[in-house]
């Protein structure tokens, strides 16, 4: 038993256990995420000057009643009700930003305001315009309140022709700003329109200076809040609306709490994410509202090379009691996931004219891998695509139209860019309404592993398509179309794919 040549036998073994992935399908036993703590010390905006009367601008005044407490250790800056106009807001340290009930905190719509700045995300640094609410690297940093944040959105970002209607088109058209070429796109100046060529060959000159921007600086949407490296991040009770770009990004952040939050975008809203948490540890998303013109709930970890050099996975989250109105996805894992996912529980979720309501999306080049993921007690009506959808040819076009139809395209090796998507478990969902019920895509050379549907009951136009993967379960799984066949596959493996009449 001493042999080399067995203990060679038994080495392998054991790594090929350990490399294989392992199924579990109940949800996982998630870690504490711990809450900020405030000192006890409290200012009030207007006693630093702060006037709420929508037209004059409190920046200055924000920036003194958050100094004040940063000179005490921290504390709660209150916002009591009224209009406050201003710039942008710079969190600090053991600081909660408190809104009272009737306050609106009203930003800025003149981009001059937010200075173009280089961001340093773990050594990639980039060049963006300011956020309305930004924090670096801070500890125990809170939101709360019952108050509104606009974010001045629409004065940053353009709007596609077929998101409005006839007589809003014209009125937006009649308003100022510009049309492209095609008459389908409408911008609020020529350089928000343009600037999008400036930039893209700054930055593949490797230019990090702002002032080489600076013409393009419309065309920069900042995201609306943007916590950075954060620990102890507190969200709760508070509305965030009318964002330039995503809404609510935490990013390399431990121990986030969104509770009770409203997000409330319009759907014209371009890139208007709801929630983007990206590569955080430890969170909880509970009991909150979202409608947005993008994904509503989107877990991201990175984008291709840059997100797996950096490598921080999201993970550790907890999703529960929330509703999505309308948003392309309810609930979102990807595209930018190269850092990974894995140990999530999205619970007793409601999603209401969502574009899809579970989505999961990757593509080649992205790598990283998805995993552990759990979701249960999830209802869904009138989903304007799909209720469930796998696609890993994100923005392309995959080998295969349909399931069912075959290709003889070879496909490419596995290596580090290619995306993983497995151990993902769905349980008691149900929808009433949706162009298809379930679509299914992996890749040929990286199928989707291991994924379970259980008492799942969805009625739909279109019924059930799978394509490359393996190891696939239904148990309970029914499927109710009004045309076409109710179940296609293509290149499955050890798959059972029964479903109940």
């Amino acid at each position: 038993m001493n042999s080399p040549k067995l203990l060679r036998m038994l080495l392998v073994a054991i790594v090929c256990a350990m490399s294989r992935p392992t199924r579990a399908e109940t949800p996982p036993r998630l870690p504490e995420v711990a809450l900020p703590v405030f000192p006890a010390h409290r200012v009030n905006l207007a006693d630093y000057g702060g006037v709420g009367d929508g037209r004059s601008l409190n920046t200055a005044a924000f920036a003194r009643a958050l100094k004040a407490l940063a000179d005490q250790g921290g504390g709660e800056l209150i916002v009591p009700a009224g209009f406050w106009l201003t710039g942008p807001i710079q969190l600090g340290s053991n600081i909660n930003l408190h809104l009272e009930r009737g306050a609106l905190i009203q930003f800025s719509r003149d981009y001059r305001r937010y200075p173009l700045v280089v961001i340093n995300v773990k050594g990639e640094r980039a060049v963006d315009a300011t956020s309305p609410i930004s924090g670096q690297n801070l500890e125990n940093v809170g939101i709360t309140g019952e108050g509104i944040l606009d974010g001045g959105g629409d004065a940053w970002r353009m709007l596609k022709k077929e998101k409005l209607g006839e007589r809003e088109w014209e009125s937006l058209v009649k308003s100022g700003g510009v049309v492209d070429a095609q008459g389908k796109t409408w911008y609020p100046s020529r350089e928000a329109m343009d600037g999008g060529e400036l930039v893209g060959r700054l930055r593949a000159a490797g230019s990090q200076q702002p002032a080489d921007y600076e013409p393009a600086h419309p065309f920069l949407r900042p995201r609306m809040l943007r916590l950075i490296g954060c620990r102890k991040v507190l969200l709760q009770g508070v509305t965030f609306q009318n964002p330039p770009n995503w809404t609510l990004n935490p990013a390399l952040c431990q121990d986030v709490s969104i509770l009770q939050v409203t997000v409330h975008n319009s759907p014209a809203a371009q890139n208007s994410d709801a929630l983007d948490l990206e590569s955080c540890q430890r969170a909880r998303i509970q009991d909150c509202v979202f409608e947005a013109g993008d994904d509503g709930i989107c877990l991201k970890s990175g984008k291709d090379a840059v997100g797996r050099r950096i490598g921080e996975p999201t993970e550790d989250v907890l999703v529960e009691g929330c509703t999505v109105y309308h948003a392309h996805g309810g609930f979102v894992i990807g595209s930018e996931m190269s850092g990974g996912v894995r140990n999530v529980w999205v619970n007793n979720c409601t999603f209401m004219g969502t574009d899809v309501g579970l989505r999961f999306k990757s593509s080649r080049g992205r790598g990283g891998v998805v995993e552990r993921i759990f979701v249960t007690n999830v209802r869904m009506e009138s989903m304007g695509e799909d209720a469930i959808n796998f696609n890993l040819y994100y923005g392309g076009k995959p080998a295969l139209e349909d399931a069912g139809t075959p290709t003889t395209d070879t496909p490419p090796p596995v290596t580090a860019a290619t995306p993983q998507f497995r151990d993902i478990h769905l349980e008691n969902i149900v929808c009433r309404g949706a162009q298809s019920a379930i679509r299914l895509q992996g890749l040929p050379e990286m199928p989707l592993q291991n994924v379970t549907l259980k008492n799942v009951d969805i009625t739909a136009q279109r019924g059930v398509s799978v394509t490359d993967a393996e190891n696939i379960q239904f148990a309970g799984v029914r499927v109710e179309t009004t045309g076409g066949a109710p179940l296609t596959q293509l290149r499955v493996k050890d798959c059972v794919l029964e479903l109940v009449k």
